[in-house]
């Protein structure tokens, strides 16, 4: 939180463990990496551990510490270690001491991958043995943190082949004692607490154990509870359902400085393709995109690699370096960051279509926006407008009492009362009449707009702005829609509750938008836009695949822009180059200098608005404001 985080992570193989620390330090050095995440042990140890049930690699020359040898050099480069452990799975021969430490199937049968038998959080392996493990590493190297992969039961091995839910004898027992019935055959509400209470257990004794030995070391893994850091993967897989998500690190990064402000957001920049294909590159330009989202947003800059930094593909070690030279050069700019955007995103799972067709929509229209996935800031900071795609919590309406504004867009009964609720259908194939045009002039051209998904029915007091037109017959051709008829079900309702205003749009808006991008959808969002936010931060003429951000930085304010026009279906290519970027952003400044052009613009305040133009744009800029 103190100084910038350039993080590098080498997912070493145990047939690394001969490597040369003083090569791949001098290579970290070379890039200006800062910190590294390198393998320490778990699966296999890369030094020469004494613990019972911890091997060494059978790659690790006898008498070789091949993980000390490289904190000492890293450190003497002034570059952090933090160690990598895997806890998830050991050797058959801790199974044959200890089964009662390891996970088991419904049919009794442990999950068994490569060789490696898989622990069960609530066995003896977790809870005691690793104690164990960590200790020894933690007195004897001086580490800069520890990162844990895999934590906690997995529901399915590396090949995808689901695996279900322990039965083991610990989880049996526990289970039993807190809910009075057995584990199911797959997971519930009751199941779903039980597993998160068991890891948030475990989670709980780690941190408390290495920050013990190490007070000054941090603790990292894939969860915000307890740890020091919010870690998170931007990744790509080769069944992964179609569109690509271009905002990858926007959307990790920005959700998590905004939802625990008090930590760092480490996204992982995974540089390989899928499983298979460990040393397959993604396109260099995604790495990029990735690396200056991620810089964009408050986090780290990082990048993630199998094996070493001698890669037999080196595009995304090419793309990277360059990236990491020059922030370096520019760290300065690069630390301290917080978000300075008035409008905030409630964040739904990241994958619905729903959170990421408002989270398109916002930065498309240049809408600096935060993300949150709790209430937590609820009178701690300050917004113009929050925006929510699913559950619309109980304390969103104390916010809109207090003088706030809430665009609801889901079909989900919010916990407060808004208007009515007549019933909720799951599927309906019809349309939105558009009933007055002045209200929407974006939509002057447009009298119906496309419905198909969920829709709530609400009673209204008042004509509504917009009404449902319900499914008609679509074919054959001679009969579609020729008994469509109109009614006055609202599909757009306003409430002013003392000094703020909610608009509640009862279908599901967002996902329609993620997936089929059409402008009417995007026109009614803009002028419900107006109407909730008539003063916006940013007025620009950039093209929609022009993201910005807006953050906030020891007094200074900096504008992050970020060029997405490279972005292609399944492709990202080089962006194309922009010019004469017009951009207005809401206060008086003095100047304002590009930093990547080198260049001092030109400033005018004029109606409360500092306006000035980027000449260029390739693939990012940032603008200093002062």
């Amino acid at each position: 939180m103190r100084e910038p985080i350039r993080w590098v992570q080498t997912n070493l193989r145990q047939t690394d463990a001969g490597l040369d620390a003083n090569r791949l330090v001098r290579q970290l050095a070379d890039m200006r990496a800062n910190v590294l995440l390198f393998g320490m042990g778990g699966i296999v140890a890369y030094y020469p551990t004494t613990t019972p049930f911890h091997y060494a690699s059978p790659d690790l020359p006898p008498g070789r510490d091949l993980f000390g040898e490289v904190l000492r050099e890293a450190h003497a480069h002034a570059i952090r270690v933090v160690g990598r452990y895997d806890l998830s799975k050991t050797q058959k021969a801790v199974f044959d001491a200890h089964p009662e430490w390891f996970f088991r199937q419904s049919n009794g049968q442990p999950v068994v991958y490569n060789g490696l038998y898989s622990t069960c959080i609530n066995g003896g392996y977790y809870r005691e043995q690793a104690m164990k493990i960590l200790t020894e590493g933690l007195e004897k190297y001086d580490v800069d943190g520890l990162f844990f992969n895999m934590f906690g039961n997995q529901s399915s091995d590396y090949s995808g082949r689901p695996v279900g839910l322990c039965h083991c004898d610990a989880c049996r027992r526990k289970y039993r004692q807190l809910y009075q019935k057995d584990i199911p055959e797959t997971p519930d509400d009751d199941y779903r607490k039980f597993m998160s209470s068991s890891t948030h257990e475990v989670a709980a004794a780690i941190g408390e154990l290495i920050h013990r030995i190490r007070p000054h070391a941090g603790y990292f893994n894939y969860q915000q509870e307890f740890t020091d850091g919010i870690m998170s993967e931007s990744n790509t897989a080769v069944t992964r359902p179609l569109p690509l998500w271009p905002y990858s690190a926007s959307d990790r990064v920005n959700r998590a400085r905004n939802s625990q402000p008090g930590k760092m957001a480490i996204n992982l920049n995974m540089q390989f393709v899928d499983f298979w294909w460990r040393f397959a590159t993604v396109p260099g330009e995604e790495i990029a995109l990735r690396c200056w989202e991620s810089l964009a947003n408050g986090g780290a800059l990082t990048l993630a690699v199998n094996g070493t930094l001698d890669q037999q593909d080196r595009q995304a070690i090419e793309t990277a370096t360059p990236i990491f030279r020059w922030t370096a050069a520019n760290e300065q700019y690069f630390v301290g960051q917080s978000s300075a955007a008035r409008v905030l995103l409630l964040g739904a799972a990241s994958g619905e279509d729903s959170y990421r067709g408002l989270f398109r929509l916002l930065s498309e229209e240049h809408v600096p926006f935060a993300v949150s996935d709790n209430m937590d800031w609820v009178g701690e900071r300050s917004y113009d407008l929050v925006l929510t795609t699913g559950r619309a919590p109980a304390g969103l309406a104390d916010y809109v009492r207090e003088g706030g504004k809430a665009l609801i867009a889901s079909a989900s009964k919010p916990e407060f009362e808004i208007a009515p609720v007549v019933r909720t259908e799951s599927d309906v194939k019809g349309y939105v009449r558009v009933r007055d045009h002045a209200a929407f002039p974006s939509l002057k051209d447009v009298d119906l707009l496309m419905l198909n998904g969920s829709f709530t029915e609400l009673k209204a007091d008042a004509p509504a702005l917009l009404t449902l037109v319900p499914p008609s017959m679509i074919g054959p051709p001679e009969l579609v829609h020729i008994d469509m008829y109109d009614t006055d079900i609202p599909a757009l309702v306003f409430r002013q509750m003392d000094k703020g205003l909610v608009a509640w749009i009862p279908w599901n808006l967002g996902g329609m938008y993620y997936r089929s991008s059409l402008p009417a959808h995007a026109g009614l969002f803009r002028d419900l836009l107006s109407r909730l936010l008539p003063q916006r931060q940013i007025r620009t003429n950039a093209h929609p695949l022009v993201e910005m951000t807006l953050m906030r930085q020891n007094g200074r304010t900096l504008l992050h822009v970020i060029n997405l026009s490279g972005h292609s279906q399944t492709g990202y290519f080089a962006p194309i180059p922009m010019t004469g970027i017009r951009v207005q952003v809401a206060g008086e400044f003095r100047g304002a200098r590009a930093i990547r052009a080198e260049q001092k613009l030109e400033v005018r305040v004029d109606g409360g608005y500092s306006e000035f133009t980027i000449p260029q744009l390739g693939d990012y800029e940032l603008v200093v404001l002062e």
